[in-house]
């Protein structure tokens, strides 16, 4: 009986959900903190669309599934749609051509991995710290 009254229960349970420490990414300035840390530790960029729902789907498993922390890596947020400009200059500069979703691992000034969709989450990002 317990499985029914889990699902007809009147009581809303809340999910844990885990915060990551996203920095977000929101001037072409940035790229060049990006650049440079990545000299000393991983910089990983998560490019977005809020509009779109495999997007939003992705990320979501992103942080389910994330277990480091904020001393093996920085995390990145970009939002695709606030800034466009940002995700060209990204594709520009580590020459990885723009798609979305999208993951780049950078160290030492360079994508040394990146992957998009359904992929991203495949990525063990535990190899490049």
């Amino acid at each position: 009986m317990g499985i029914f009254n889990k699902l007809f229960s009147n009581t809303s349970e809340e999910k844990e959900t885990k915060t990551l420490p996203w920095i977000q990414l929101t001037n072409l300035d940035q790229l060049k903190t990006v650049d440079a840390q990545s000299n000393t530790k991983t910089q990983v960029i998560f490019k977005h669309s809020t509009r779109c729902g495999i997007s939003r789907m992705v990320l979501k498993q992103f942080e389910a599934d994330f277990y480091l922390t904020e001393n093996h890596l920085d995390l990145y947020y970009l939002d695709l749609l606030n800034y466009r400009e940002i995700s060209n200059e990204i594709a520009v500069k580590f020459q990885v051509m723009h798609e979305s979703p999208q993951l780049l691992v950078i160290k030492n000034g360079e994508a040394v991995a990146y992957e998009n969709h359904g992929g991203i989450n495949s990525l063990e990002l535990s190899n490049y710290i």
